[in-house]
C-alpha cells in the first residue's frame, strides 16, 4: 500500500529521492489512538471507582450503564458519522492517495486523519468493553469480528446497521427488563 502511494506521489513529482516516512505516519496514527486510549482508560476508572463495573470482569454493574451504552452504540452505528468514518476505513489506499502530503510533517498529519477516522469507525463499538467487559475474552472476539466484518467484507457496512439496530434493540430490552 505504501509502495503505491509512494510511486503516486513520484509521478506528481511530490517527491524527488527521499522515501515516504512511514515512521512519521506511525506515529500520527498511534498517537491518535493513544488519546483514544488513555481517555477510555480515565473512564474505566471513574466507572470502577463509582461502583458501575466489575473489578473483576470489568464489565458493567448497572443495567442503567449497559442500556445507555448499548443505545448510544447502536444508534451510532446507524449514524451519518460512522459511515463517513467506515469509508475512509475501507479503502486506506483511496485516503492515502488523496490526502497525501510530501515530507515528514505531512506524513504525520496523514497518519494522523487516517487514525481519527478508524477511531470515529470503532471507538462506540469500542465503548461496549464497558458492557461486556474488558477481561471477557469471548465479548472482545465478538467485537473484534463485528469490526473485521464491518471494514473488510463487501457488504460489511449493512452487517454493522444491522448490528446498530439489534444493539439498540438489546438497550432498550435493558432499560425496560
Amino acid at each position: 500500500m505504501e509502495e503505491i502511494v509512494h510511486r503516486a506521489a513520484l509521478a506528481k513529482g511530490q517527491l524527488r529521492d527521499e522515501t515516504v516516512p512511514i515512521g512519521a505516519f506511525a506515529a500520527g496514527y498511534l498517537t491518535v489512538w493513544l488519546g483514544f486510549a488513555v481517555g477510555a482508560t480515565a473512564l474505566h476508572y471513574a466507572l470502577e471507582h463509582a461502583g458501575l463495573v466489575s473489578t473483576m470482569m470489568m464489565g458493567s454493574r448497572s443495567r442503567w450503564l449497559s442500556g445507555a451504552v448499548l443505545i448510544a452504540t447502536g444508534l451510532y452505528q446507524l449514524s451519518p458519522l460512522k459511515n463517513v468514518c467506515l469509508a475512509q476505513c475501507r479503502a486506506p489506499a483511496s485516503f492515502l492517495a488523496r490526502h497525501w502530503r510530501p515530507h515528514t510533517s505531512g506524513a504525520l498529519l496523514l497518519g494522523s486523519g487516517h487514525g481519527a477516522y478508524c477511531v470515529g469507525c470503532c471507538w462506540m463499538l469500542m465503548t461496549l468493553l464497558f458492557v461486556g467487559g474488558v477481561m471477557n475474552l469471548i465479548w472482545i472476539a465478538a467485537l473484534t469480528t463485528l469490526v473485521l466484518v464491518e471494514k473488510v467484507l463487501p457488504h460489511g457496512q449493512w452487517i454493522g446497521r444491522g448490528a446498530g439496530i439489534a444493539l439498540t434493540g438489546w438497550g432498550v430490552a435493558t432499560l425496560v427488563a
